[in-house]
């Protein structure tokens, strides 16, 4: 319930003429609620008013956004583009004012949710790359301005989003030709299209001893010698999560395929990750780790939240590693997709789901090659995860039955709320195989997998579980980095396809 002091700020906020020729009556501890309530009811002038005029130390604008004794309703969801143009016209204005007055030493940008549906009245958001944008022309832009020489610096935290198409923006905001009253710093980064020698840059610019996650998507095209170059070069004593693009472990090209005990960039890449003190998330799927997985996290200091590991071709050896090794009990996140895990290591994994019970949250299991014969096993393993909240099993060949066998089990864990499930094999043309291609995905029996996806939620329904969504995404969650940035990426793309042809052509020339 919203205290009096809400609905005051609220209906202040409503009028916000008389708001902004109020806002040097107004008591400094009410500036968080006043803001807020400016931010929901989307009035940008007033919310740059405020920032102007903040009078206290630090602004954080996802405390202030979130649930509250007197505000209870939680807006990190709504990334309301002209609030937030307004929120840093407003720390721009704040710096450039002719008072001396001004307290504000920190400026927390971060906390906010990009989602698929926008929940501001406006409809029109402002994504994690636009924010970054946004603000490094911003911090520009005030470098040259000759009235904040003297004045005292302003730090600005933000998580940046780099691609090729805001890079020199990024890099002008982060190395200063001079003064600069808003200093950029950088909890979090996510890199993509963007050239190795890029991401070496950009990433010592932004100040590598607070970065807490480093995320290299995608369209950053790095082999094995970029990685041990970036973590030798680079020093990160405080990041907690890394996380590398595909193939990011294969061998440069000019060396070719090397034996894994010959392997020095990965014993250079393990021994960089072992000096990381409170790393507790990696995520290195598409990358080939046949036999490598011992030596890649047997140095690590600290247990394992996250661990991503899909497709990376491990074997029998790599999979009892991780059964026995100390981060397997204190696992949260798991995801071991692209491996044929019941058939061929049914023990060590059972074993590896055994120890990560009591933690696991999140086991992704697609394409995993898990079918009817394997369910009852699966109900036994799962049967201990009582933490477990999200199960993904796409790719998978399981019929209509099994399915129903599993969510019935599924019913008895507590905690699950998501279950994504698989098109039933029996929706596809008979002598459908395993692993399907995109063009196979798609040709099942639309009407008949309802009626199976109709019963699946029944049997949620009897057993009073409407708490767990059930879906089947074919193509993958919404991804709103990739949604913001899809033309950038396209373009990526072709180049680099097109790259390709000319090397491809220049190699025939060179046969002829």
């Amino acid at each position: 319930m919203r205290s009096l002091r809400c609905l005051s700020a609220e209906a202040l906020a409503a009028h916000a003429p008389a708001a902004l020729q109020s806002l040097d009556c107004v008591a400094h501890n009410l500036y968080p609620l006043l803001f807020k309530a400016s931010y929901l009811l989307e009035q940008a002038d007033l919310v740059q008013a405020l920032l102007v005029r903040w009078p206290l130390e630090e602004f954080r604008l996802g405390a202030l956004l979130g649930p509250g004794a007197d505000h209870p309703e939680d807006l990190r969801d709504r990334p309301c583009r002209p609030c937030l143009e307004a929120c840093v016209r407003g720390l721009r204005g704040h710096v450039l004012r002719a008072e001396s007055r001004t307290r504000l030493r920190l400026a927390d940008l971060t906390g906010l949710r990009d989602v698929q549906e926008p929940r501001c009245r406006c409809r029109r958001t402002l994504g994690r790359w636009g924010r970054t944008e946004l603000l490094a022309r911003a911090c520009f832009e005030l470098q040259a301005e000759p009235r904040v020489a003297r004045r005292p610096t302003v730090e600005v935290l933000a998580d940046l989003f780099v691609t090729n198409g805001n890079f020199e923006a990024v890099v002008r905001a982060l190395r200063p030709a001079g003064p600069a009253p808003l200093r950029l710093l950088c909890p979090s980064f996510r890199a993509d299209s963007l050239r190795p020698a890029q991401l070496l840059q950009v990433v010592r610019l932004a100040g590598p001893g607070a970065l807490r996650r480093l995320e290299v998507v995608h369209n950053v095209q790095l082999h094995a010698g970029h990685v041990e170059q970036l973590l030798a070069q680079v020093r990160f004593p405080r990041l907690t999560a890394l996380t590398l693009p595909a193939k990011a472990f294969d061998a440069p090209p000019a060396h070719g395929p090397v034996p894994h005990h010959e392997d020095s960039h990965l014993t250079a890449i393990a021994r960089a990750l072992g000096q990381m003190t409170q790393l507790t998330e990696l995520s290195v799927s598409f990358s080939r780790l046949t036999g490598k997985i011992q030596e890649l996290l047997g140095s690590l200091q600290t247990p394992l939240r996250t661990l991503d590991l899909a497709n990376c071709a491990l074997n029998h050896a790599d999979m009892a590693f991780l059964a026995d090794c100390p981060h397997a009990a204190h696992l949260e996140v798991l995801d071991l997709s692209g491996h044929d895990l019941a058939s061929l290591y049914p023990s060590t994994f059972f074993r590896l789901l055994r120890r990560a019970a009591p933690s696991l949250r999140t086991l992704t299991l697609e394409e995993c090659g898990i079918g009817d014969q394997h369910v009852n096993r699966m109900v036994l393993g799962l049967s201990p995860c009582l933490q477990l909240q999200e199960l993904r099993l796409l790719g998978n060949p399981l019929s209509a039955r099994a399915l129903r066998r599993l969510f019935a089990a599924l019913c008895e864990l507590p905690g699950l709320r998501r279950i994504e499930f698989p098109v039933p094999r029996d929706c596809y043309p008979e002598g459908a195989t395993y692993p399907q291609d995109e063009l196979a995905m798609t040709k099942f029996d639309q009407q008949k997998y309802e009626e199976v996806a109709g019963e699946l939620r029944a049997v949620l329904l009897q057993a009073g579980r409407e708490d767990i969504q059930a879906s089947t995404p074919l193509f993958g969650t919404f991804d709103p980095n990739i949604q913001e940035t899809r033309q950038e990426l396209g373009a990526f793309l072709l180049q680099s396809f097109r790259s390709a042809l000319e090397k491809f052509s220049r190699a025939l020339e060179q046969m002829e």
